[in-house]
């Protein structure tokens, strides 16, 4: 069971109140017992086409129902608006080609709402397993980004994190000294990028492999691979749920 109610964070407005998604298990109604939580960034594009920025959604009901994931999902939808998006999901201030240009680093304003506003709200409506070894957040590009900087910065809440061909062009040299944050146990990483993505650039990759080995080094147990093939979309994220789910599941 979905239910979607619109929301507005006082903090990032948006003209058009944005999507709130949380998944139930098929189960939840029938049972008293509490469920891990995954936070998932592009709330719109995690379970309905319809809803999807291109169409595609990355089909995360289908797999939920399919194997009976005894897990509730919480999907926020992003600003909509003009390239606000990147704001949003970026912990830095950086300066992109035309016709983006400089982009101011809101997500320590997003990652404080979603850790004091709404894992409290979630926590307090549904049955959930609170602690951080139970919360988990997952993300594809600036979404994947923004994983990684959630398990790091804001440890004390989350223990794993699945980050989909992350945007590690995205201030460099301020992602390396956030690699460098002391983990606790147990802090479980997830990352892959696409074969195809970047017309074959392998410095998204190392960059990866990089970041695999820091995380390492701060404490966390870490999975990163190059998937074959795969490409930049909605489409070859949901090939890769079964992987990260199994993973964060274990």
């Amino acid at each position: 069971m979905i239910t979607v109610s619109h929301i507005q964070i006082p903090a990032l407005p948006t003209e058009r109140p944005r999507r709130l998604y949380v998944y139930l298990p098929e189960d939840y109604d029938a049972t008293e017992r509490r469920y891990p939580v995954l936070y998932m960034f592009d709330g719109h594009n995690v379970f309905y086409d319809s809803d999807a920025t291109y169409g595609k959604s990355w089909g995360m009901k289908e797999y939920l129902e399919a194997h009976h994931t005894p897990l509730i999902v919480v999907a926020v939808e992003c600003n909509p608006e003009g390239f606000r998006r990147l704001n949003e999901y970026s912990p830095w201030s950086f300066h992109a080609p035309r016709p983006v240009g400089t982009v101011e680093g809101l997500g320590k304003v997003t990652m404080d709402w979603i850790v004091h506003e709404l894992k409290p709200q979630i926590d307090r409506q549904y049955r959930t397993l609170s602690e951080r070894e139970h919360t988990m957040i997952a993300g594809s590009s600036m979404g994947g980004l923004m994983t990684l900087y959630a398990v790091t910065a804001y440890n004390e809440t989350f223990s794993k994190g699945a980050a989909l061909s992350p945007c590690f062009w995205v201030s460099p040299k301020n992602m390396a000294e956030l690699l460098k944050t002391p983990l606790a146990e147990p802090t479980m990483v997830y990352m892959d990028y696409g074969g195809a993505e970047d017309d074959g650039d392998i410095r998204p990759h190392a960059a990866m492999f990089r970041a695999a080995a820091a995380l390492s080094k701060a404490g966390a147990s870490v999975a990163a691979r190059t998937v074959p093939g795969a490409q930049h979309s909605e489409a070859y994220w949901e090939q890769r749920i079964p992987v990260f789910m199994d993973y964060l599941l274990g």
